[in-house]
Parts: structure tokens; sequence; C-alpha cells
């Protein structure tokens, strides 16, 4: 039987199991690299008025983050059991990783 997911009262209780969960620098680079695509993704599409283009983004987000998981980090993501938190943590890693806080 699978452990029950853990409950978090605050993203900020939430983020550190969120790295915990990204332990492996390749997921995490993996992660660096969606979330730079769904970023291009939207500003290209809102720039060049090509809102279709906007579906991209889940799937980018989505396949470089999965495949750093099952592949890399062997684990699940925390996504299917908290999707607006690890959504803010894959935004909050992002911005970690390029201001040098977590390593690249």
């Amino acid at each position: 039987m699978p452990e029950p997911a853990p409950s978090f009262s605050s993203f900020g209780a939430f983020y550190p199991f969120y790295l915990g969960e990204h332990a492996n620098r390749t997921c995490r680079r993996l992660h660096f690299v969606g979330t730079s695509l769904v970023i291009v993704t939207f500003i290209a599409a809102i720039a060049s008025q090509h809102y279709a283009a906007l579906w991209l983004m889940p799937v980018f987000g989505y396949a470089f983050a999965w495949v750093g998981h099952f592949v890399f980090e062997k684990n699940r993501p925390a996504t299917f059991k908290h999707p607006f938190y690890s959504l803010a943590g894959d935004f909050a890693m992002y911005r970690d990783i390029w201001t040098g806080k977590i390593r690249f």
C-alpha cells in the first residue's frame, strides 16, 4: 500500500519537500529546460498572437519533468498529489537555479 501524501499548510512548508524530491541534478536540469521552454512558448505565442501554441506549455513542462522523475529521480512527481504547490515549486526552483541558490 502506498504511503499517504504528506499535507502542507503553506507553500513555505511544501518547498523543502519539493526540493527533496528533486535531489538528482539531471532531474533539476530537465525541469529547468522544460520551464524555460514553457516561458519561451508563452512569450512567443503572445507576441505572435498564435494563441493555439499555448497548448504546448504543459507538454513541454510535463514531458521534461516526468522524464526527470521517472528515469533519473525514480520517484513520482509531486504534481500528482500537490498540483498547485508543485507548479509554484517549479518556478521557485527555476528562480533559485538562476540566482545560484540551487546548483544547476
